[in-house]
């Protein structure tokens, strides 16, 4: 979920690299500097640009993908088969969203083996239960036009929250989902799922960056190896994200952008992030992260950012 407002992006893209290097960002990304704090980002042995992390079934995740929150239509369509040819090769989409069988021709028409793909869509409140959360996982399958997802949320954490996992369970077990997971749960939420989850969560998506670091629930999901993917990585350019100062310090300094920085961090911490553009320079910018790192005293002062609240009060 973030935000292609022109009064959010104000000075966000004043550090852009030229054309041609953005370009180059999209074909191959050297990795510089290993995150170490998740314990679990893998190597990018194979030089396709964005590095993995493991979940804790052993699948291969990549650490930045593309969501599409907000997209939808032909809009959508475009801007999916740009971050697909960019190099993006995690998807985000969801029920909710209304854009999965958009999100689904994309993915078709690149052309490229389905197997390339990580694929995630989430399961909608109104879906919750045991054969409701079937019946709704058949229906973002169909409307995507894919055989299996690689990753499929709870959304929320309301409604029959057992029955639903119940039977993603069983569509996990039956290969139909290589990895289930949740998002917007909280620490209290995810205790109570584990005391009957037979299978443990994969995922915890949330919104998380600088201005709301999640910092008791990334410890929590650390503890239970349960990885954290921000669905906000630039809080939609709230409270002023893309123009802080700070940000804006740092980003001179290396000289990219507040949003290059702010994907930096998400990766430096290990967590995986799916920011979202409809613009082609923007997506392919947010891809080159990977030839600089942030310092120490970097990390330090962007942890000095956190006002340890959503910036979405209306999700709350």
């Amino acid at each position: 979920m973030n935000s292609d407002n022109p009064k959010n992006e104000i000075n966000r893209r004043r550090f852009l690299q030229n054309s041609a290097k953005l370009m180059a960002a999209g074909i191959y990304l050297g990795m510089y500097g290993m995150p170490e704090l998740f314990g679990n980002v893998l190597p990018d042995t194979d030089a396709k640009g964005i590095p993995d992390v493991k979940l804790n079934n052993g699948l291969k995740m990549p650490i930045l993908g593309f969501g599409t929150y907000g997209l939808s239509g032909e809009v959508c369509q475009r801007s999916v088969a740009d971050a697909i040819a960019a190099g993006y090769r995690l998807i985000d989409t969801a029920k909710i969203y209304g854009n999965e069988v958009e999100v689904g021709k994309a993915i078709k028409q690149s052309g490229i083996d389905r197997k390339q793909f990580f694929v995630t869509s989430k399961l909608w409140v109104d879906d919750a239960g045991y054969e409701s959360a079937k019946k709704g996982f058949e229906e973002t399958l169909r409307k995507l036009g894919l055989d299996y997802l690689d990753l499929y949320l709870i959304h929320r954490p309301r409604g029959d929250v057992k029955g639903s996992w119940k039977a993603m369970e069983e569509l996990y077990k039956a290969g139909k989902i290589k990895a289930i997971g949740i998002s917007n749960f909280d620490p209290a939420q995810l205790a109570d799922l584990l005391s009957y989850a037979e299978i443990k969560p994969a995922v915890n998506q949330i919104e998380t960056h600088a201005y709301f670091q999640q910092t008791n629930d990334y410890k929590v999901l650390k503890k239970h190896n349960i990885h954290m993917e921000a669905w906000a990585p630039f809080a939609e350019g709230r409270n002023g994200l893309f123009t802080n100062e700070v940000l804006t310090q740092i980003a001179k300094k290396y000289n990219k952008t507040t949003a290059q920085v702010s994907l930096r961090w998400h990766y430096q911490r290990g967590i995986v992030a799916i920011p979202r553009s409809s613009q082609k320079a923007h997506i392919l910018e947010n891809l080159d992260i990977f030839n600089f790192k942030l310092d120490d005293a970097d990390m330090k002062a962007i942890e000095k950012l956190d006002l340890n609240k959503t910036q979405f009060p209306e999700w709350s």
